[in-house]
């Protein structure tokens, strides 16, 4: 937001030096990016963060300064000097979508001159960046940077009807917009339309069919409101940015609306001439009531860490714009008492805009009221109630009260050294896993990689393990055709080593730990917390990466291995892992037309697992065991099978036919070998570990369990022990 020195004078006193006052406004939460000399003038570029929508204007910026040096806020009165012909003869607004625009004012103004804008209005538009068109579009936009309330003048004599009917596209509808360029219209813009056609992109641009030109002698004001989101998704969608959409993606003041109408009137009279129909079109709803928020005086010594008057805690509230609340004890207001609603409050007399009764002296303009009892702010329990003003939308929470204390009384106020009460917070139990995984993952020689959460179509169809439903779509790509949500994180892994291998990279070993987006028929996506992973090694590798990350989450868990149901893996070398009888993921190896499809030169093992089964498996409490003081035995065994015969079926049986005596079991190889071992045969090789723990195992009780298991594993799965 770049801010004018001498605009900014019209509505404040600036006795300060200029670097003072940008210091102030630092400190307060308006950070200054540079100041710079434009004709006479200073153009000072300010930060406004995304919850400080009031900020975006200079009467915002004003009040900011009034608050921080104490000084009086001095605002525009607006008034305005009214016709006879009623503006309901001249002109219908119809809201067919209260969703996309909730609120929509329209005044009509007929006789103006269109003509070049006085040379201090344009001196002021020339300091922030804006070039001159005319009186009537210079005098809206002013209003904006005025205010912070967006404005659109159309061309009165060229709206069929008249009439203004704010509604969704009808299909293939488009619209040249005042930069003459054309834009089709999407099913979710909002499109201000005359009886028969499109006129305005609501809340981004206007139309070229109705721009004010030197012929316009009648004109037609709006003042709307808008949805945030709507305008952000249309802007983008469109690629089509301008200040009003900049503005109501972040919000607006509801309460105004009217008054940017009005100021926007009063100029335009003033410098334009013609003659101002009676009443305004106000179709939608009316502002909502604002709800009370309530600070104790105890919570700014805990928070901030020191004591502040509670007369210097109300001089804030009040220059801020809060309302009076009723007293401790007394029930919270109503929707409307004390909350600035239209038809509660009486209106400024000098700005006509209703306002907030102040808590303490006024600062704006309208005189002043008695100041309540000051309750104590060391007896317990002593508090403030007030409402916040229309203008401050991220005033909600007592903290929010706390920070504006703390903002103005200033920062620089608070001790180094200030003893702040303050808990150790204890990680979550996801964070001690997520932890683990890594740890494990990192410690096995694999880089955590973090990609985006959107993929090109192909991408997104070419892998869908957890949904059958198509991938959601984005309006606005975050890369050129990278715009459905990811089901799966394998895809964006596989195209990150895709260029690490472009880049002749040696070792490309990939994990991520990121969300999928799950379609949902008529719901939100099914938002889900996967560990993908990528790497070279074989698939039997791959697999144990994940039997010992489960390991390190709960060392008694085993996985259970079944037959992956997907094209793309190799069905030799895949599986589904399945944990407590619940799907948990599947690794497995990539086939060479998957390889190629994704741009790989070399084989590849790709795995997935939901990391919410993983949390809820976990048993993280250290366990004490005692390490045994006898040696371990190992027996090699090679079994042949059929080739239908699943190793992870052996290695159960193996198990469990070994009892108290098994420690562990190691897959060595598969060999294959159709004249020596037969057709549809193959040969497993495995070493088995044993240990007695009640003593040395001897090689005859090795040999009678290795037996055992030769012939549990004959009656199982047919399996005979090759020689």
């Amino acid at each position: 937001m770049i801010v004018s020195w001498n605009w900014l004078k019209q509505y404040v006193t600036l006795d300060m030096p200029a670097a003072e006052l940008v210091r102030r406004l630092t400190m307060s939460g308006l950070n200054h990016e540079g100041t710079e000399e434009v004709g006479g003038d200073l153009a000072i570029d300010l930060e406004v963060t995304s919850n400080r929508p009031d900020c975006l204007g200079h009467v915002g910026v004003a009040r900011e300064v009034a608050v921080l040096f104490g000084h009086e806020l001095k605002l525009p009165p607006a008034r305005l000097t009214e016709g006879k012909t009623p503006v309901e003869d001249l002109v219908r607004v119809t809201i067919e979508c209260p969703d996309l625009c909730p609120r929509y004012t329209a005044r009509v103004i007929r006789g103006v001159k269109v003509g070049p804008s006085p040379k201090w209005m344009l001196r002021r538009l020339a300091t922030l960046g804006i070039s001159a068109i005319n009186n009537i579009v210079d005098i809206s936009n002013y209003v904006l940077m005025e205010c912070g309330q967006p404005l659109h003048t159309f061309d009165y004599a060229r709206l069929k009807g008249p009439e203004i009917i704010v509604r969704r596209p009808r299909g293939g509808e488009q619209i040249e917009a005042i930069d003459h360029n054309t834009y089709d219209l999407g099913p979710d813009v909002c499109v201000i339309a005359d009886a028969r056609d499109p006129v305005a992109i609501g809340g981004v641009m206007g139309g070229a069919a109705t721009e004010i030109s030197e012929a316009t002698t009648d004109i037609l004001i709006e003042a709307a409101e808008f949805h945030p989101l709507s305008i952000r998704n249309t802007a983008r969608a469109l690629n089509l940015h301008s200040d009003s959409s900049y503005r109501f993606e972040r919000t607006v003041d509801p309460e105004g609306v009217d008054w940017a109408s009005r100021r926007c009137c009063e100029l335009i009279l003033e410098l334009a001439g013609g003659e101002l129909a009676a009443g305004v079109i106000d179709a939608g709803r009316q502002p909502p009531a604002r709800q009370p928020v309530v600070l104790r005086f105890s919570q700014l010594q805990r928070v901030l860490g020191i004591d502040v008057p509670a007369e210097r805690v109300r001089e804030i509230l009040a220059a801020l714009g809060n309302a009076e609340c009723p007293a401790q004890g007394s029930p919270l207001p109503s929707a409307g008492e004390g909350s600035g609603v239209r038809g509660q409050d009486a209106a400024d007399s000098s700005t006509g805009r209703p306002h907030p009764r102040p808590l303490s002296r006024g600062r704006e303009r309208g005189g002043e009221s008695p100041s309540p009892v000051v309750p104590d702010a060391s007896a317990p329990g002593a508090a403030i109630c007030v409402t916040p003003p229309s203008w401050r939308r991220d005033l909600s929470r007592e903290i929010d009260l706390v920070e504006e204390v703390g903002r103005i009384h200033g920062y620089d106020k608070i001790p180094e050294d200030v003893s702040v009460p303050m808990a150790a917070s204890s990680r979550s139990e996801e964070d001690r896993v997520y932890e683990r995984v890594r740890h494990v993952l990192t410690a096995c020689g694999l880089d955590e990689a973090m990609t985006l959460s959107v993929v090109g179509e192909e991408a997104a169809a070419c892998l869908l393990p957890w949904s059958d439903g198509a991938p959601l779509r984005s309006l606005a790509p975050v890369l050129r055709g990278a715009d459905r949500l990811r089901t799966s994180l394998v895809p964006s892994l596989l195209e990150a080593r895709r260029t690490n291998e472009a880049l002749a990279n040696p070792r490309i070993e990939l994990f991520e730990i990121a969300r999928v987006y799950l379609p949902r028929q008529g719901k939100l996506p099914d938002e889900q917390l996967m560990l993908g992973i990528t790497s070279a090694r074989p698939y039997a590798e791959v697999k144990g990466l994940l039997e010992a990350v489960l390991g390190a989450v709960n060392q008694d868990a085993e996985l259970e291995a079944a037959e992956a149901d997907c094209d793309l893996l190799d069905p030799g070398a895949s599986c589904q892992l399945r944990l407590g009888g619940e799907r948990l993921g599947y690794v497995g190896e990539l086939v060479p037309e998957a390889v190629k499809r994704a741009g790989l030169r070399q084989g590849t093992t790709v795995a997935e697992v939901r990391m919410e089964l993983l949390v809820r498996t976990a048993d993280l409490v250290p366990r004490y065991a005692v390490q045994p003081p006898y040696p371990a035995v190992t027996r090699d065994l090679n079994l042949v099978v059929d080739e239908a015969v699943r190793w992870a079926d052996v290695a159960a049986t193996v198990r469990s036919r070994c009892g108290d005596y098994f420690e562990s079991l190691r897959y060595q190889d598969t060999y294959r070998d159709p004249q020596r071992l037969g057709q549809g045969k193959k040969s497993l090789l495995m070493t088995i570990g044993l240990r007695w723990s009640e003593g040395t195992m001897t090689s005859q009780e090795a040999d009678r369990v290795r037996d055992e298991i030769v012939a549990a594993c004959a009656d199982a799965h047919g399996a005979e022990l090759r020689a």
